[in-house]
């Protein structure tokens, strides 16, 4: 197995005003070419939205999207049609294929939002757009993974999906529990996002908001030192064509 603390500290940011942004890897004016990616993991974004605000109306093309509200929610519109709001307990994802044009702002005039946005590269290219949103009940699924996200090929029961090879898991954990993650797919590699909480995984501290990549394994062991929120994002490592 091989690891890689990736420490909140060291994430970059952006303060736009009504948008405050951390950047767990190059993302718009922030380049660090340590952390362009994480295999097929383009892009996880840590975002507090004031209330009002948003993303007004832009393009994506073959990127698999998917947004994860942390706090509040977000009214989305796009190019298909699609008018939804996805809130806190929500997740949802955006197959940009061809090309399609969105816009996500906060759903609260007097609230901010706070979400988790994350892209992955598909690993087919022009597919059509598609849109997507499911609530999961994480209490009632304490103390384990719920699985949130999975491939279009090997769907899960209750799992949204995307076009690449890649699993996405949430999990609500109370201080003392000893869990662990199995890969899905060998050769994948998984990037754990303690959203709140503390673990120590292979000896090392997670804090909250910090991230651990792990490659080479099969099965790792967790220990939640602190009642925690877990994002877990299995990926391949390189592209699968």
């Amino acid at each position: 197995m091989k690891s890689r603390l990736f420490p909140k500290s060291e994430r970059g940011t952006a303060d736009h005003g009504w948008l405050q942004a951390n950047f767990s890897f190059s993302f718009g004016n922030y380049y660090n070419p340590d952390v362009v990616q994480f295999g097929m993991l383009r892009v996880l974004n840590d975002d507090t939205i004031a209330a009002g605000m948003g993303f007004g109306t832009h393009p994506h093309d073959n990127m698999e999207i998917i947004t994860i509200p942390m706090e509040g929610g977000l009214t989305h519109r796009d190019s298909m049609g699609n008018q939804e709001t996805v809130r806190f307990g929500e997740v949802q994802v955006m197959s940009a294929g061809t090309g399609i044009q969105h816009s996500e702002m906060n759903a609260s005039h007097t609230e901010r939002a706070k979400t988790l946005q994350i892209w992955i590269f598909p690993e087919m290219q022009d597919v059509k757009p598609r849109y997507d949103q499911k609530a999961f009940d994480l209490k009632s699924n304490k103390n384990k993974f719920v699985t949130v996200v999975s491939p279009y090929n090997k769907q899960e029961d209750e799992a949204l999906w995307i076009y690449q090879q890649a699993y996405l898991n949430l999990g609500v954990f109370d201080e003392g529990v000893k869990t662990q993650y199995k890969l899905q797919i060998p050769e994948n590699g998984v990037y754990l996002f303690l959203i709140e909480g503390k673990l120590e995984i292979n000896g090392e501290e997670i804090n909250e908001r910090d991230a651990f990549g792990i490659v080479e394994f099969d099965t790792v062991a967790v220990e939640v030192k602190a009642p925690s929120k877990i994002l877990t994002i299995e990926v391949p490592m390189k592209f699968n064509q």
